[in-house]
């Protein structure tokens, strides 16, 4: 069910992984599950493994940036999308980053949101589901062995903080029942409805700048004009002369600093006023939540969505119940726009509400990515 193009490693066999497992997730049931749902198809399709259990926030982030990998053939994290988000970040911490973004990895719902899990079962081709169907699924994704490439996100602050970001950068209303939410944690899935209908109650309006460097406008037709200095072939960006030192950082060569105005080619946003920001890179934004239904693993695009103020409650509510069947865009809403970008800035007018990337929350700043 691969789309043409994606080409798939094969996972060595018999293969050995490291499960990152986090038992506080979700509803705190990661643990119980993994015993009883994960365990016996890993051992079944001889895949045997070391289970890492994190034991506080950035365990795994320094388990995974300090740890000899090389005895490992597939790094599993089963958790939510947060702790994937800590092992991505220690990976790109070591010196010797590319070779570890090399190894492969492989997500197994057990928080609340589970995103990126989700969306991995949607471009498998398998029908929509959770809890431990999407769990199973996900498990029998790894028996299999086949990885592809995922694309990552260079997101950079104006306070000097760069983060690499597998799922989305949010603002507003998203972000707000994305923390909102977080002491109904034990509800599982449910918490985030519950938040929704809490953050609706009081809605707010953030005032911001927002720019991007569109796609090219059709497949075909030349991408957007940019520095000829920093071409860009096919998702690898070549290294500027200077800065290849070994284990440095891939340039960001599509940004500006933050303190400068952006590139003339870029679109600025006329409007100031929203209600949410998200630039998504996967389809699903939660289990039940298909925000970007065009959305691929490996497609070099962020998907990016803003709402701008004056919608009302009533319609807001319509959007987010049509965003569990994909089907929010179809809605025609004036105030709901989508553009796929290569590149992107938000500059907030001033530092209110909480900004999201992976599902952590970040302090209110200008970002770009």
């Amino acid at each position: 069910l691969s789309p043409p193009g994606d080409s798939y490693g094969v996972l060595p066999w018999p293969c050995h992984a490291l499960v990152l497992l986090n038992p506080q997730s979700g509803s705190g049931r990661a643990l119980d599950d993994y015993q009883a749902v994960v365990q016996p198809m890993l051992a079944e399709a001889d895949i045997t493994t070391t289970v890492f259990v994190t034991e506080r926030p950035h365990h795994a982030h320094e388990k995974v940036r300090d740890e000899d990998l090389s005895q490992w053939d597939t790094l599993v994290v089963m958790s939510g999308d947060g702790l994937l988000f800590e092992v991505v970040n220690g990976l790109m911490e070591r010196p010797d980053w590319k070779e570890a973004m090399k190894k492969p990895l492989c997500i197994l719902p057990g928080g609340s949101g589970n995103a990126l899990a989700a969306s991995i079962n949607y471009y498998a081709g398998y029908d929509h589901v959770a809890k431990k169907k999407l769990l199973t699924n996900c498990t029998f994704i790894l028996c299999k062995g086949l990885y592809t490439q995922m694309d990552l996100v260079s997101l950079s602050t104006a306070s000097g903080k760069r983060f690499f970001s597998f799922l989305g950068f949010g603002w507003g209303f998203i972000s707000d029942v994305d923390i909102d939410s977080e002491k109904y944690r034990w509800l599982g899935n449910a918490r985030f409805t519950l938040g929704t209908l809490q953050c609706l109650a009081k809605l707010r309006v953030y005032q911001g700048r927002l720019s991007y460097l569109p796609m090219a406008t059709e497949q075909g037709s030349s991408p957007a004009p940019r520095d000829p200095r920093a071409p860009v072939t096919n998702g690898h960006i070549p290294q500027p002369a200077g800065t290849d030192a070994p284990g440095s950082l891939p340039p960001d060569s599509l940004l500006v600093p933050l303190g400068q105005p952006v590139p003339a080619h870029w679109t600025v946003v006329p409007e100031e006023e929203f209600v949410l920001v998200y630039a998504i890179y996967q389809s699903h934004l939660g289990t039940n939540l298909l925000m970007a239904p065009a959305a691929r693993l490996h497609d070099g695009c962020i998907h990016l969505f803003y709402m701008k103020a004056g919608i009302s409650r009533l319609t807001l509510l319509k959007l987010f119940l049509a965003m569990s069947r994909g089907t929010h865009l179809d809605l025609n809403c004036p105030h709901l726009c989508y553009v796929p970008v290569r590149a992107f800035r938000l500059e907030p007018r001033v530092a209110a509400g909480i900004m999201t990337v992976d599902g952590e929350a970040l302090a209110c700043e200008p970002v770009q990515g």
